[in-house]
């Protein structure tokens, strides 16, 4: 059942998409790992760590696209998700260092020794196994938003009023694991990361390995929003975005239906942020700055909401123009370029790249077709009927 429901959510686009990423995804890591150093085509494997970054955002914008262009949930606090997700990777990699750490300790990591801990906090335990934090990963994101959006979507909460809570949340939890008893490294966060799984995380195999993971979990990512938005679910969710009150007045648990897609997109967004943290080695409290949330809805802008591609698109497009424009002459100008380039979107390119490009693509193509079948009904002699006979 489930192969069918995802072949039949796979459109041209969507089939070009996961085409190019897994493309994308066994390329790079080859050229860096077979083609010698001087070659034109070998890339280098700090360049794979940063696309892998890129394919890290590029999951967090498809769960974001998921409820707002989908259901109309504007969440601007999705990057705690993210950063819960990271943080629930980087206790395990913090266990995984043992006695190599600058002060020796098999069981405490370095900021706990620093800090004087007499012994491992309790919700550290467990972490010392990978699949234990795998499913941390899933659950403390999700578990987060299932209980937030349970309390909101209960009492109705919508627009911007549940975006500026969102955002409210994300600060709370930003002030929080900047405590340096919170017992997460405080201000300097977990780092100086050392394995993963037995392997040396700054190794270039492991690299193109966690590369290749990233690629392999947005086209994941991708097949489930797929899934979700082209089934009966999907259909509900656009109902609820266009007219919640009349949905609701036609039976539908609109609640339930907005709880599960946020705990979803929640989900998403932690998995997106357990393989960003040992590709850029290093997680703290920053990841949870609301500015990083509403970045990320930007992304979605720029991209084309409601298109799932547009928002990739976007998250790769606008975090690229970050990189290149901010090791220059103009980074203190950056965020300015950033508030510029939504505005200009927002006014020219209301739909996004990928939903101006559909807008203008359906039309041309409708119009195309029309006229070939016009033209093949001349060959056969059939002519269009003449309406004074």
């Amino acid at each position: 059942m489930m192969p069918h429901v995802l072949t039949r959510s796979l459109d041209r686009s969507a089939t070009v998409f996961l085409a190019v990423v897994a493309a994308v995804g066994v390329l790079i890591p080859l050229s860096n790992l077979l083609l010698p150093a001087g070659s034109m085509f070998q890339v280098p494997t700090y360049l794979v760590a940063l696309f892998g970054k890129y394919v890290c955002y590029a999951i967090l914008a498809l769960a974001i696209d998921l409820i707002w262009g989908y259901c109309g949930i504007l969440s601007l606090g999705h990057g705690a998700f993210f950063a819960l997700g990271g943080y629930a990777m980087g206790m395990y990699l913090m266990r995984q260092i043992g006695s190599r750490g600058v002060y020796g300790n098999p069981i405490l990591p370095d900021f706990m020794v620093f800090l004087n801990y007499p012994k491992l906090p309790w919700y550290w335990h467990g972490f010392d196994m990978f699949w234990f934090a795998a499913l941390m990963v899933i659950l403390v994101p999700g578990l987060l938003a299932f209980c937030f959006g349970w309390l909101a979507f209960r009492s109705r909460v919508t627009g911007v009023y549940l975006s500026i809570i969102t955002q409210a949340m994300t600060y709370a939890l930003l002030l929080g694991f900047f405590r340096n008893d919170f017992g997460f490294g405080g201000n300097n966060g977990l780092t100086d990361f050392k394995d993963i799984l037995g392997f040396n995380v700054q190794a270039d195999g492991t690299r193109a390995a966690l590369f290749l993971l990233s690629c392999l979990a947005l086209m994941i990512t991708f097949l489930i929003c797929r899934a979700v938005v082209t089934s009966k679910l999907g259909k509900v969710l656009i109902a609820v975005r266009d007219a919640e009150s009349r949905t609701r007045f036609l039976g539908y648990r609109v609640e339930s239906y907005k709880l599960f897609v946020f705990t979803l997109s929640a989900c998403m967004a932690g998995v997106a942020g357990a393989l960003y943290v040992p590709q850029v080695g290093i997680i703290n409290p920053s990841e949870f700055a609301p500015g990083n949330s509403i970045e990320a809805v930007i992304w979605v802008a720029v991209g084309g909401r409601g298109t799932l591609v547009g928002a990739a698109l976007g998250a790769v497009v606008v975090n690229y123009a970050k990189t290149f424009f901010t090791s220059g002459a103009l980074a203190p100008y950056w965020l300015f370029m950033l508030g510029a380039l939504f505005i200009l979107v927002t006014l020219l390119l209301p739909k996004g790249i990928v939903g101006t490009f559909n807008a203008w693509w359906e039309p041309w193509r409708a119009q195309r077709i029309t006229a070939n079948a016009e033209s093949a009904a001349r060959e056969d002699g059939v002519s269009e009927p003449n309406p004074a006979e």
